[in-house]
């Protein structure tokens, strides 16, 4: 079996992956949106004025998978209650990816020299998402 994250950008899905992109280095696999559903959906499975916005995406970050969709398209994503955690090799990959997400968003915890890491801090980027970024500690696994 296995657990996939699937992110609910509310109709901010095609902008998230393109700064992630830019920000992190996020590879998109997969785009496809509600226009492009094969069949004829049931009535209401499309939310008014969304036919544009992605219905599914899938997208690396790393090793990782991560999925998304502007589900209901409201404009308004809310996460709360997990975060996401990158391990970069270095202390410089730390800094320069924590940067990128900070840009628009809020550092919860500034990266600084933890009793388990080199470089651990914590910011919430532009759309709602905890991210928790660590370097591996030499010592601990």
């Amino acid at each position: 079996m296995d657990v996939k994250n699937y992110l609910n950008f509310d109709g901010r899905t095609e902008e998230a992956l393109e700064f992630y992109q830019t920000a992190i280095g996020a590879k998109v696999d997969t785009l496809m949106r509600f226009s492009e559903i094969p069949e004829p959906s049931t009535p209401g499975c499309i939310p008014a004025g969304c036919e544009n916005k992605v219905m599914h995406a899938s997208f690396k970050v790393g090793e990782t998978t991560l999925m998304a969709s502007d589900c209901h398209c409201t404009g308004k994503p809310t996460f709360q209650g997990i975060s996401l955690a990158l391990s970069p090799a270095n202390e410089a990959e730390a800094d320069k990816l924590f940067n990128a997400l900070s840009s628009g968003g809020q550092v919860q915890m500034p990266l600084a020299k933890t009793f388990f890491s080199p470089r651990f801090g914590v910011v919430v980027d532009r759309f709602g998402i905890s991210w928790m970024v660590v370097v591996p500690h030499p010592n601990m696994k």
